[in-house]
């Protein structure tokens, strides 16, 4: 047996760096929560690892693998920091990048500022050499126009990537293959991304663009990366570093610096992943997963123990919430919701005397006011502590006391006397204006996919979620919420119970009845080959791989496709009608209706392999101690003050209960709920908690501890 048993997940957020340290031999798993550095993210990894490793008595030499998350990806193209890059493109085809769709993404906006492009014109040079949309070749590649090319933009422009674009290249990437193999021989060291294999689909300007984007942040995640196995080497690391995908999958090192833009929502997918493996635990089949940190709230749909994905994602917008103002990829990722509210968020009051939460926030420097580290601006987390959900004696278990009082008097200079209103009062608004915010965004995602908030439990998770996750839920009308043993850390978790997985797509396009079996077998032999090849580099090892199928299909003449599970089997004409009963009923389960007797086609063929996930706990057994810490004064909207049951989570055992208003700690989060609430612990140790549908009066709130 291997002595190295010791799993590690790292989850990097705009003000914590999250840890969970699993041992499988000794049965230990032990949380792990730093400030970030984000002058230096590795500096917190390497701190945190070193600590953990001290207090649970092992050694850098018993870990086996880290598992990583990261938004340097999202950052680079948001903040425009990304490296020089260069495009080849077909001859006549340069300009796809501006022209893009050629829509305008808000027709009312007659100064409108379209997205900007990654590559500058003059970096873009088209070649001749053309294929038909068949893949046929039809005028073959010029290699001269291909090494000038070349030569120009390395020696001339001092790019740092080069993108190789051609049309139709998903069919046939013979042309992409050649030209690359004529840049390399010209200059071995220089990162070059071909679409046909980062992105082989139809419509070239999102094919383009995923291309051009992962060049664009290659030569910043290579160095981020390369620097951090450095650090860990230097610890005496010498195990595998694996980097969670944007669509919930775990790769290897290797893969992810060759196609980083595959993890461009690599950090928020841990979070949808650890939720999914609450709720199959807690057979929940249907989840609102709430993730809130110190920087943004996070909302996704887990159904049947598998977060929603999509096949598509807008990168970089000028304008959060409108769809067409920034850079469309062809990238798998969660289907989540992300909006700028978090404990960090700063509220101030506008120009109009208005008070606003967000988007800016304090990060991790300097911090909120009450971490004492220089921050003046009031955010959430400060409305918090001044509302009763925080124990300024008990924040991260005792190791940072915050300041009350530094609190009370920004509140009161910043908002209170600006609104002329008293602190409290402000504070209150500050916390039920962060509520709204998350639920409006909650009810419009839910809403654009036929859900109803009613129908789902809540996983609620994160630093701040537990805190927000029962005023949330009010405002949803969900009846029930679910917060896991440390639930501060829960999207490290994450990444150790997220199986190592590959999506993989080929674009054909074809009418159902037309479709040549031969041809799509083939692309799914190849997909299938290349998937396992890629899960044995990431620690396959003979495990059994889990290959399921899937296609994008439309109505012949749509613009747009659903993407549908068809049969794991050999393909052929017999199969024609459960695909097409496949598509109907997941075009009716997103848009209410179907039309049964109009023609379907297929536009992509998709695969996705994984291997067996591994199961975690952060459970531990109860200290033995007394739950109940005493009683604090907390504000409930609809309730005001209250006095709630301070509870010592770590002291609960499955079968106790909790009625009424309670403030569970421990030392990553508080876990906060009314009047109208029961909370049993269950037997993983989850707190679950029922809103009661006739909510107590004020003045008549229940407080009672019952234990098994």
């Amino acid at each position: 047996m291997s002595d190295k048993t010791i799993r590690i997940g790292v989850d990097i957020g705009g003000t914590f760096t999250d840890f969970v340290l699993h041992d499988e031999t000794r049965r230990l798993t032990r949380p792990g929560k730093r400030l970030t550095t984000p002058e230096s993210p590795g500096r917190a990894i390497i701190e945190g690892v070193q600590r953990l490793l001290d207090e649970t008595g092992s050694t850098i030499a018993q870990v086996h693998s880290i598992v990583h998350g990261t938004t340097m990806i999202t950052n680079t193209v948001l903040e425009r920091t990304g490296a020089k890059v260069g495009l080849l493109a077909s001859e006549g085809f340069r300009d796809i990048l501006e022209m893009g769709r050629e829509i305008r993404y808000d027709v009312d906006d007659l100064m409108l500022q379209p997205p900007p492009v990654i590559v500058p014109r003059r970096l873009r040079i088209g070649v001749p050499g053309r294929l038909l949309a068949n893949g046929a070749e039809h005028q073959p590649l010029d290699e001269a126009a291909v090494a000038a090319a070349v030569r120009f933009l390395v020696e001339e422009e001092k790019v740092e990537a080069l993108a190789i674009a051609f049309m139709h290249a998903y069919r046939n990437p013979a042309h992409e293959a050649r030209a690359r193999d004529i840049a390399l021989s010209l200059y071995p060291d220089l990162l070059v991304t071909l679409s046909a294999e980062v992105a082989p689909e139809i419509r070239e300007y999102e094919r383009t663009n995923t291309a051009c984007v992962n060049a664009y942040v290659q030569p910043r995640v290579h160095a981020y990366m390369n620097r951090l196995q450095e650090d860990l080497a230097a610890l005496g690391f010498a195990g595998d570093l694996y980097i969670m995908l944007s669509g919930g999958g775990v790769t290897s090192l290797e893969d992810a610096k060759r196609f980083p833009v595959r993890l461009i929502e690599s950090g928020p997918a841990a979070g949808a992943m650890a939720a999914a493996f609450v709720a199959r635990g807690c057979e929940e089949r249907r989840v609102i997963s709430f993730d809130m940190g110190g920087t943004t709230a996070k909302m996704c749909l887990v159904e049947d123990f598998t977060p929603h994905l999509k096949h598509d994602f807008e990168a970089g917008r000028l304008h959060r919430f409108k769809q067409g103002s920034g850079l469309p990829l062809k990238v798998t990722v969660i289907d989540m919701i992300e909006i700028g509210a978090g404990g960090g968020s700063i509220a101030a009051v506008d120009t109009l005397g208005l008070m606003k939460v967000g988007p800016r926030s304090a990060s991790s420097v300097p911090g909120p006011v009450c971490y004492g580290r220089g921050g003046e601006d009031p955010t959430v987390t400060d409305a918090d502590l001044v509302l009763g959900y925080l124990n300024p004696a008990f924040f991260l278990g005792g190791e940072m006391a915050l300041q009350v009082e530094a609190v009370r008097k920004a509140v009161d200079e910043r908002l209170a006397v600006p609104l002329r209103v008293p602190p409290v009062q402000a504070a209150r608004g500050v916390q039920e204006l962060v509520n709204e915010s998350m639920a409006a965004a909650t009810r419009m995602h839910m809403a654009e996919k036929g859900k109803d908030p009613r129908d789902y439990a809540m996983v609620a998770f994160g630093g701040a979620g537990p805190v927000h996750a029962y005023g949330l839920a009010k405002l949803l009308k969900v009846p029930r919420l679910i917060v896991p043993m440390g639930a501060g850390v829960i999207s490290a978790l994450g990444f150790l119970v997220a199986p190592p997985a590959v999506d993989d797509v080929r674009g054909y396009v074809a009418g159902l009845d037309a479709v040549d079996w031969n041809h799509v077998n083939g692309l799914f032999d190849d997909m299938a080959r290349r998937a396992r090849a890629l899960l044995e580099r990431a620690g396959g090892g003979g495990k059994p791989v889990d290959i399921r199928y899937a296609a994008d299909l439309r109505y012949a003449g749509q613009g747009f496709e659903v993407t549908a599970d068809i049969p794991a089997e050999h393909l052929d004409a017999g199969h024609v009608e459960t695909i097409r009963r496949a598509f109907f009923a997941a075009y009716a389960e997103r848009f209410g209706r179907g039309a049964l007797n109009v023609p379907v086609e297929v536009v992509n063929w998709r695969l996705s392999a994984s291997l067996p996930s591994q199961h975690v706990s952060l459970a531990r057994a109860p200290t033995g101690d007394p739950p109940l810490r005493g009683v604090r004064e907390v504000y409930f909207a609809g309730f005001g003050d209250v006095q709630a049951q301070v509870i010592d989570r770590y002291a609960l055992k499955p079968g106790d209960v909790i009625e009424g208003a309670a403030v569970f700690e421990e030392r990553e989060s508080s876990y906060v709920v009314g009047p109208d609430c029961r909370t049993e612990v269950d037997g993983d140790f989850n707190l679950v908690t029922t809103i009661s549908a006739k909510a107590a009066l004020p003045g008549h709130e229940r407080l009672s501890l019952s234990l098994s």
